[in-house]
């Protein structure tokens, strides 16, 4: 009997690891066959604002200008998303992608942008501003210079499975801030496109941020074409 028993533990035993090592293989086996956490979408913002080139000579400040908030009629009320159309199917449609998000909604930061290129030459002030100088003004002061601006368009745009650009398209309009109220001195509607490097997010945003950085400019420079 001792012999026997002797004999049978090592069989035992091996039996015994050999339902552990089953148990364990199918224990890791099922944790492997979960499914992995979702990504967290990536935030993006319009990066460092340009540096401007020193001009040769010193430029004279310009008046202040008042900014209103921007308006987006062109896009989702508050919305962060990446915006991407498929012009060559469906141009109409505006998609997210799934994984990306601006830091602000759009308008926000191209208000941001277009006040740090104003604001290289002159003070910019809030349109409220503008308006309580215009209650309170002495008669024969003059005013401030209010710019609105809308964003219709904000997104990136694919002309083909390969080719896509950043499309940004600004609508300004200049009005002298009198007493009497605001009187129009001009309108202009900025489109600009810039080249996207890859055909993903990363690429739509980096050429977002060009096309807003060059939007900006060129409002800049039409408001004081304007004299303002």
């Amino acid at each position: 009997m001792k012999n026997i028993a002797v004999r049978a533990y090592p069989s035992s035993a091996r039996a015994t690891f050999g339902s552990i090592f089953v148990v364990l293989a199918l224990v890791l086996a099922g944790c492997s066959a979960l499914p992995s956490p979702p990504s967290r979408p990536v935030q993006y913002d319009l990066g460092p604002s340009p540096v401007a080139d020193a001009p040769a000579e010193r430029l004279a400040p310009l008046p202040p200008l008042a900014l209103a908030d921007l308006d987006a009629p062109g896009l989702p009320d508050g919305s962060n998303a990446v915006l991407y159309r498929l012009a060559y199917a469906d141009a109409q449609q505006l998609r997210p992608y799934s994984l990306a998000r601006w830091s602000q909604p759009p308008a926000q930061l191209v208000q941001q942008r277009l006040r740090e290129q104003l604001g290289q030459r002159r003070a910019i002030l809030k349109a409220e501003d503008a308006a309580a100088q215009a209650r309170d003004s002495a008669q024969g002061g003059r005013l401030p210079t209010l710019l609105r601006v809308e964003l219709e368009e904000f997104s990136h745009i694919f002309s083909s499975a390969t080719e896509s650009a950043g499309v940004v398209r600004l609508r300004a309009t200049l009005f002298d801030v009198t007493r009497a109220g605001e009187s129009l001195r001009g309108h202009q509607v900025f489109t600009v496109r810039a080249a996207a490097r890859s055909a993903d997010a990363a690429g739509g945003v980096a050429a977002l941020a060009d096309a807003s950085n060059q939007a900006a400019l060129q409002v800049a420079q039409w408001v004081e074409q304007l004299g303002r």
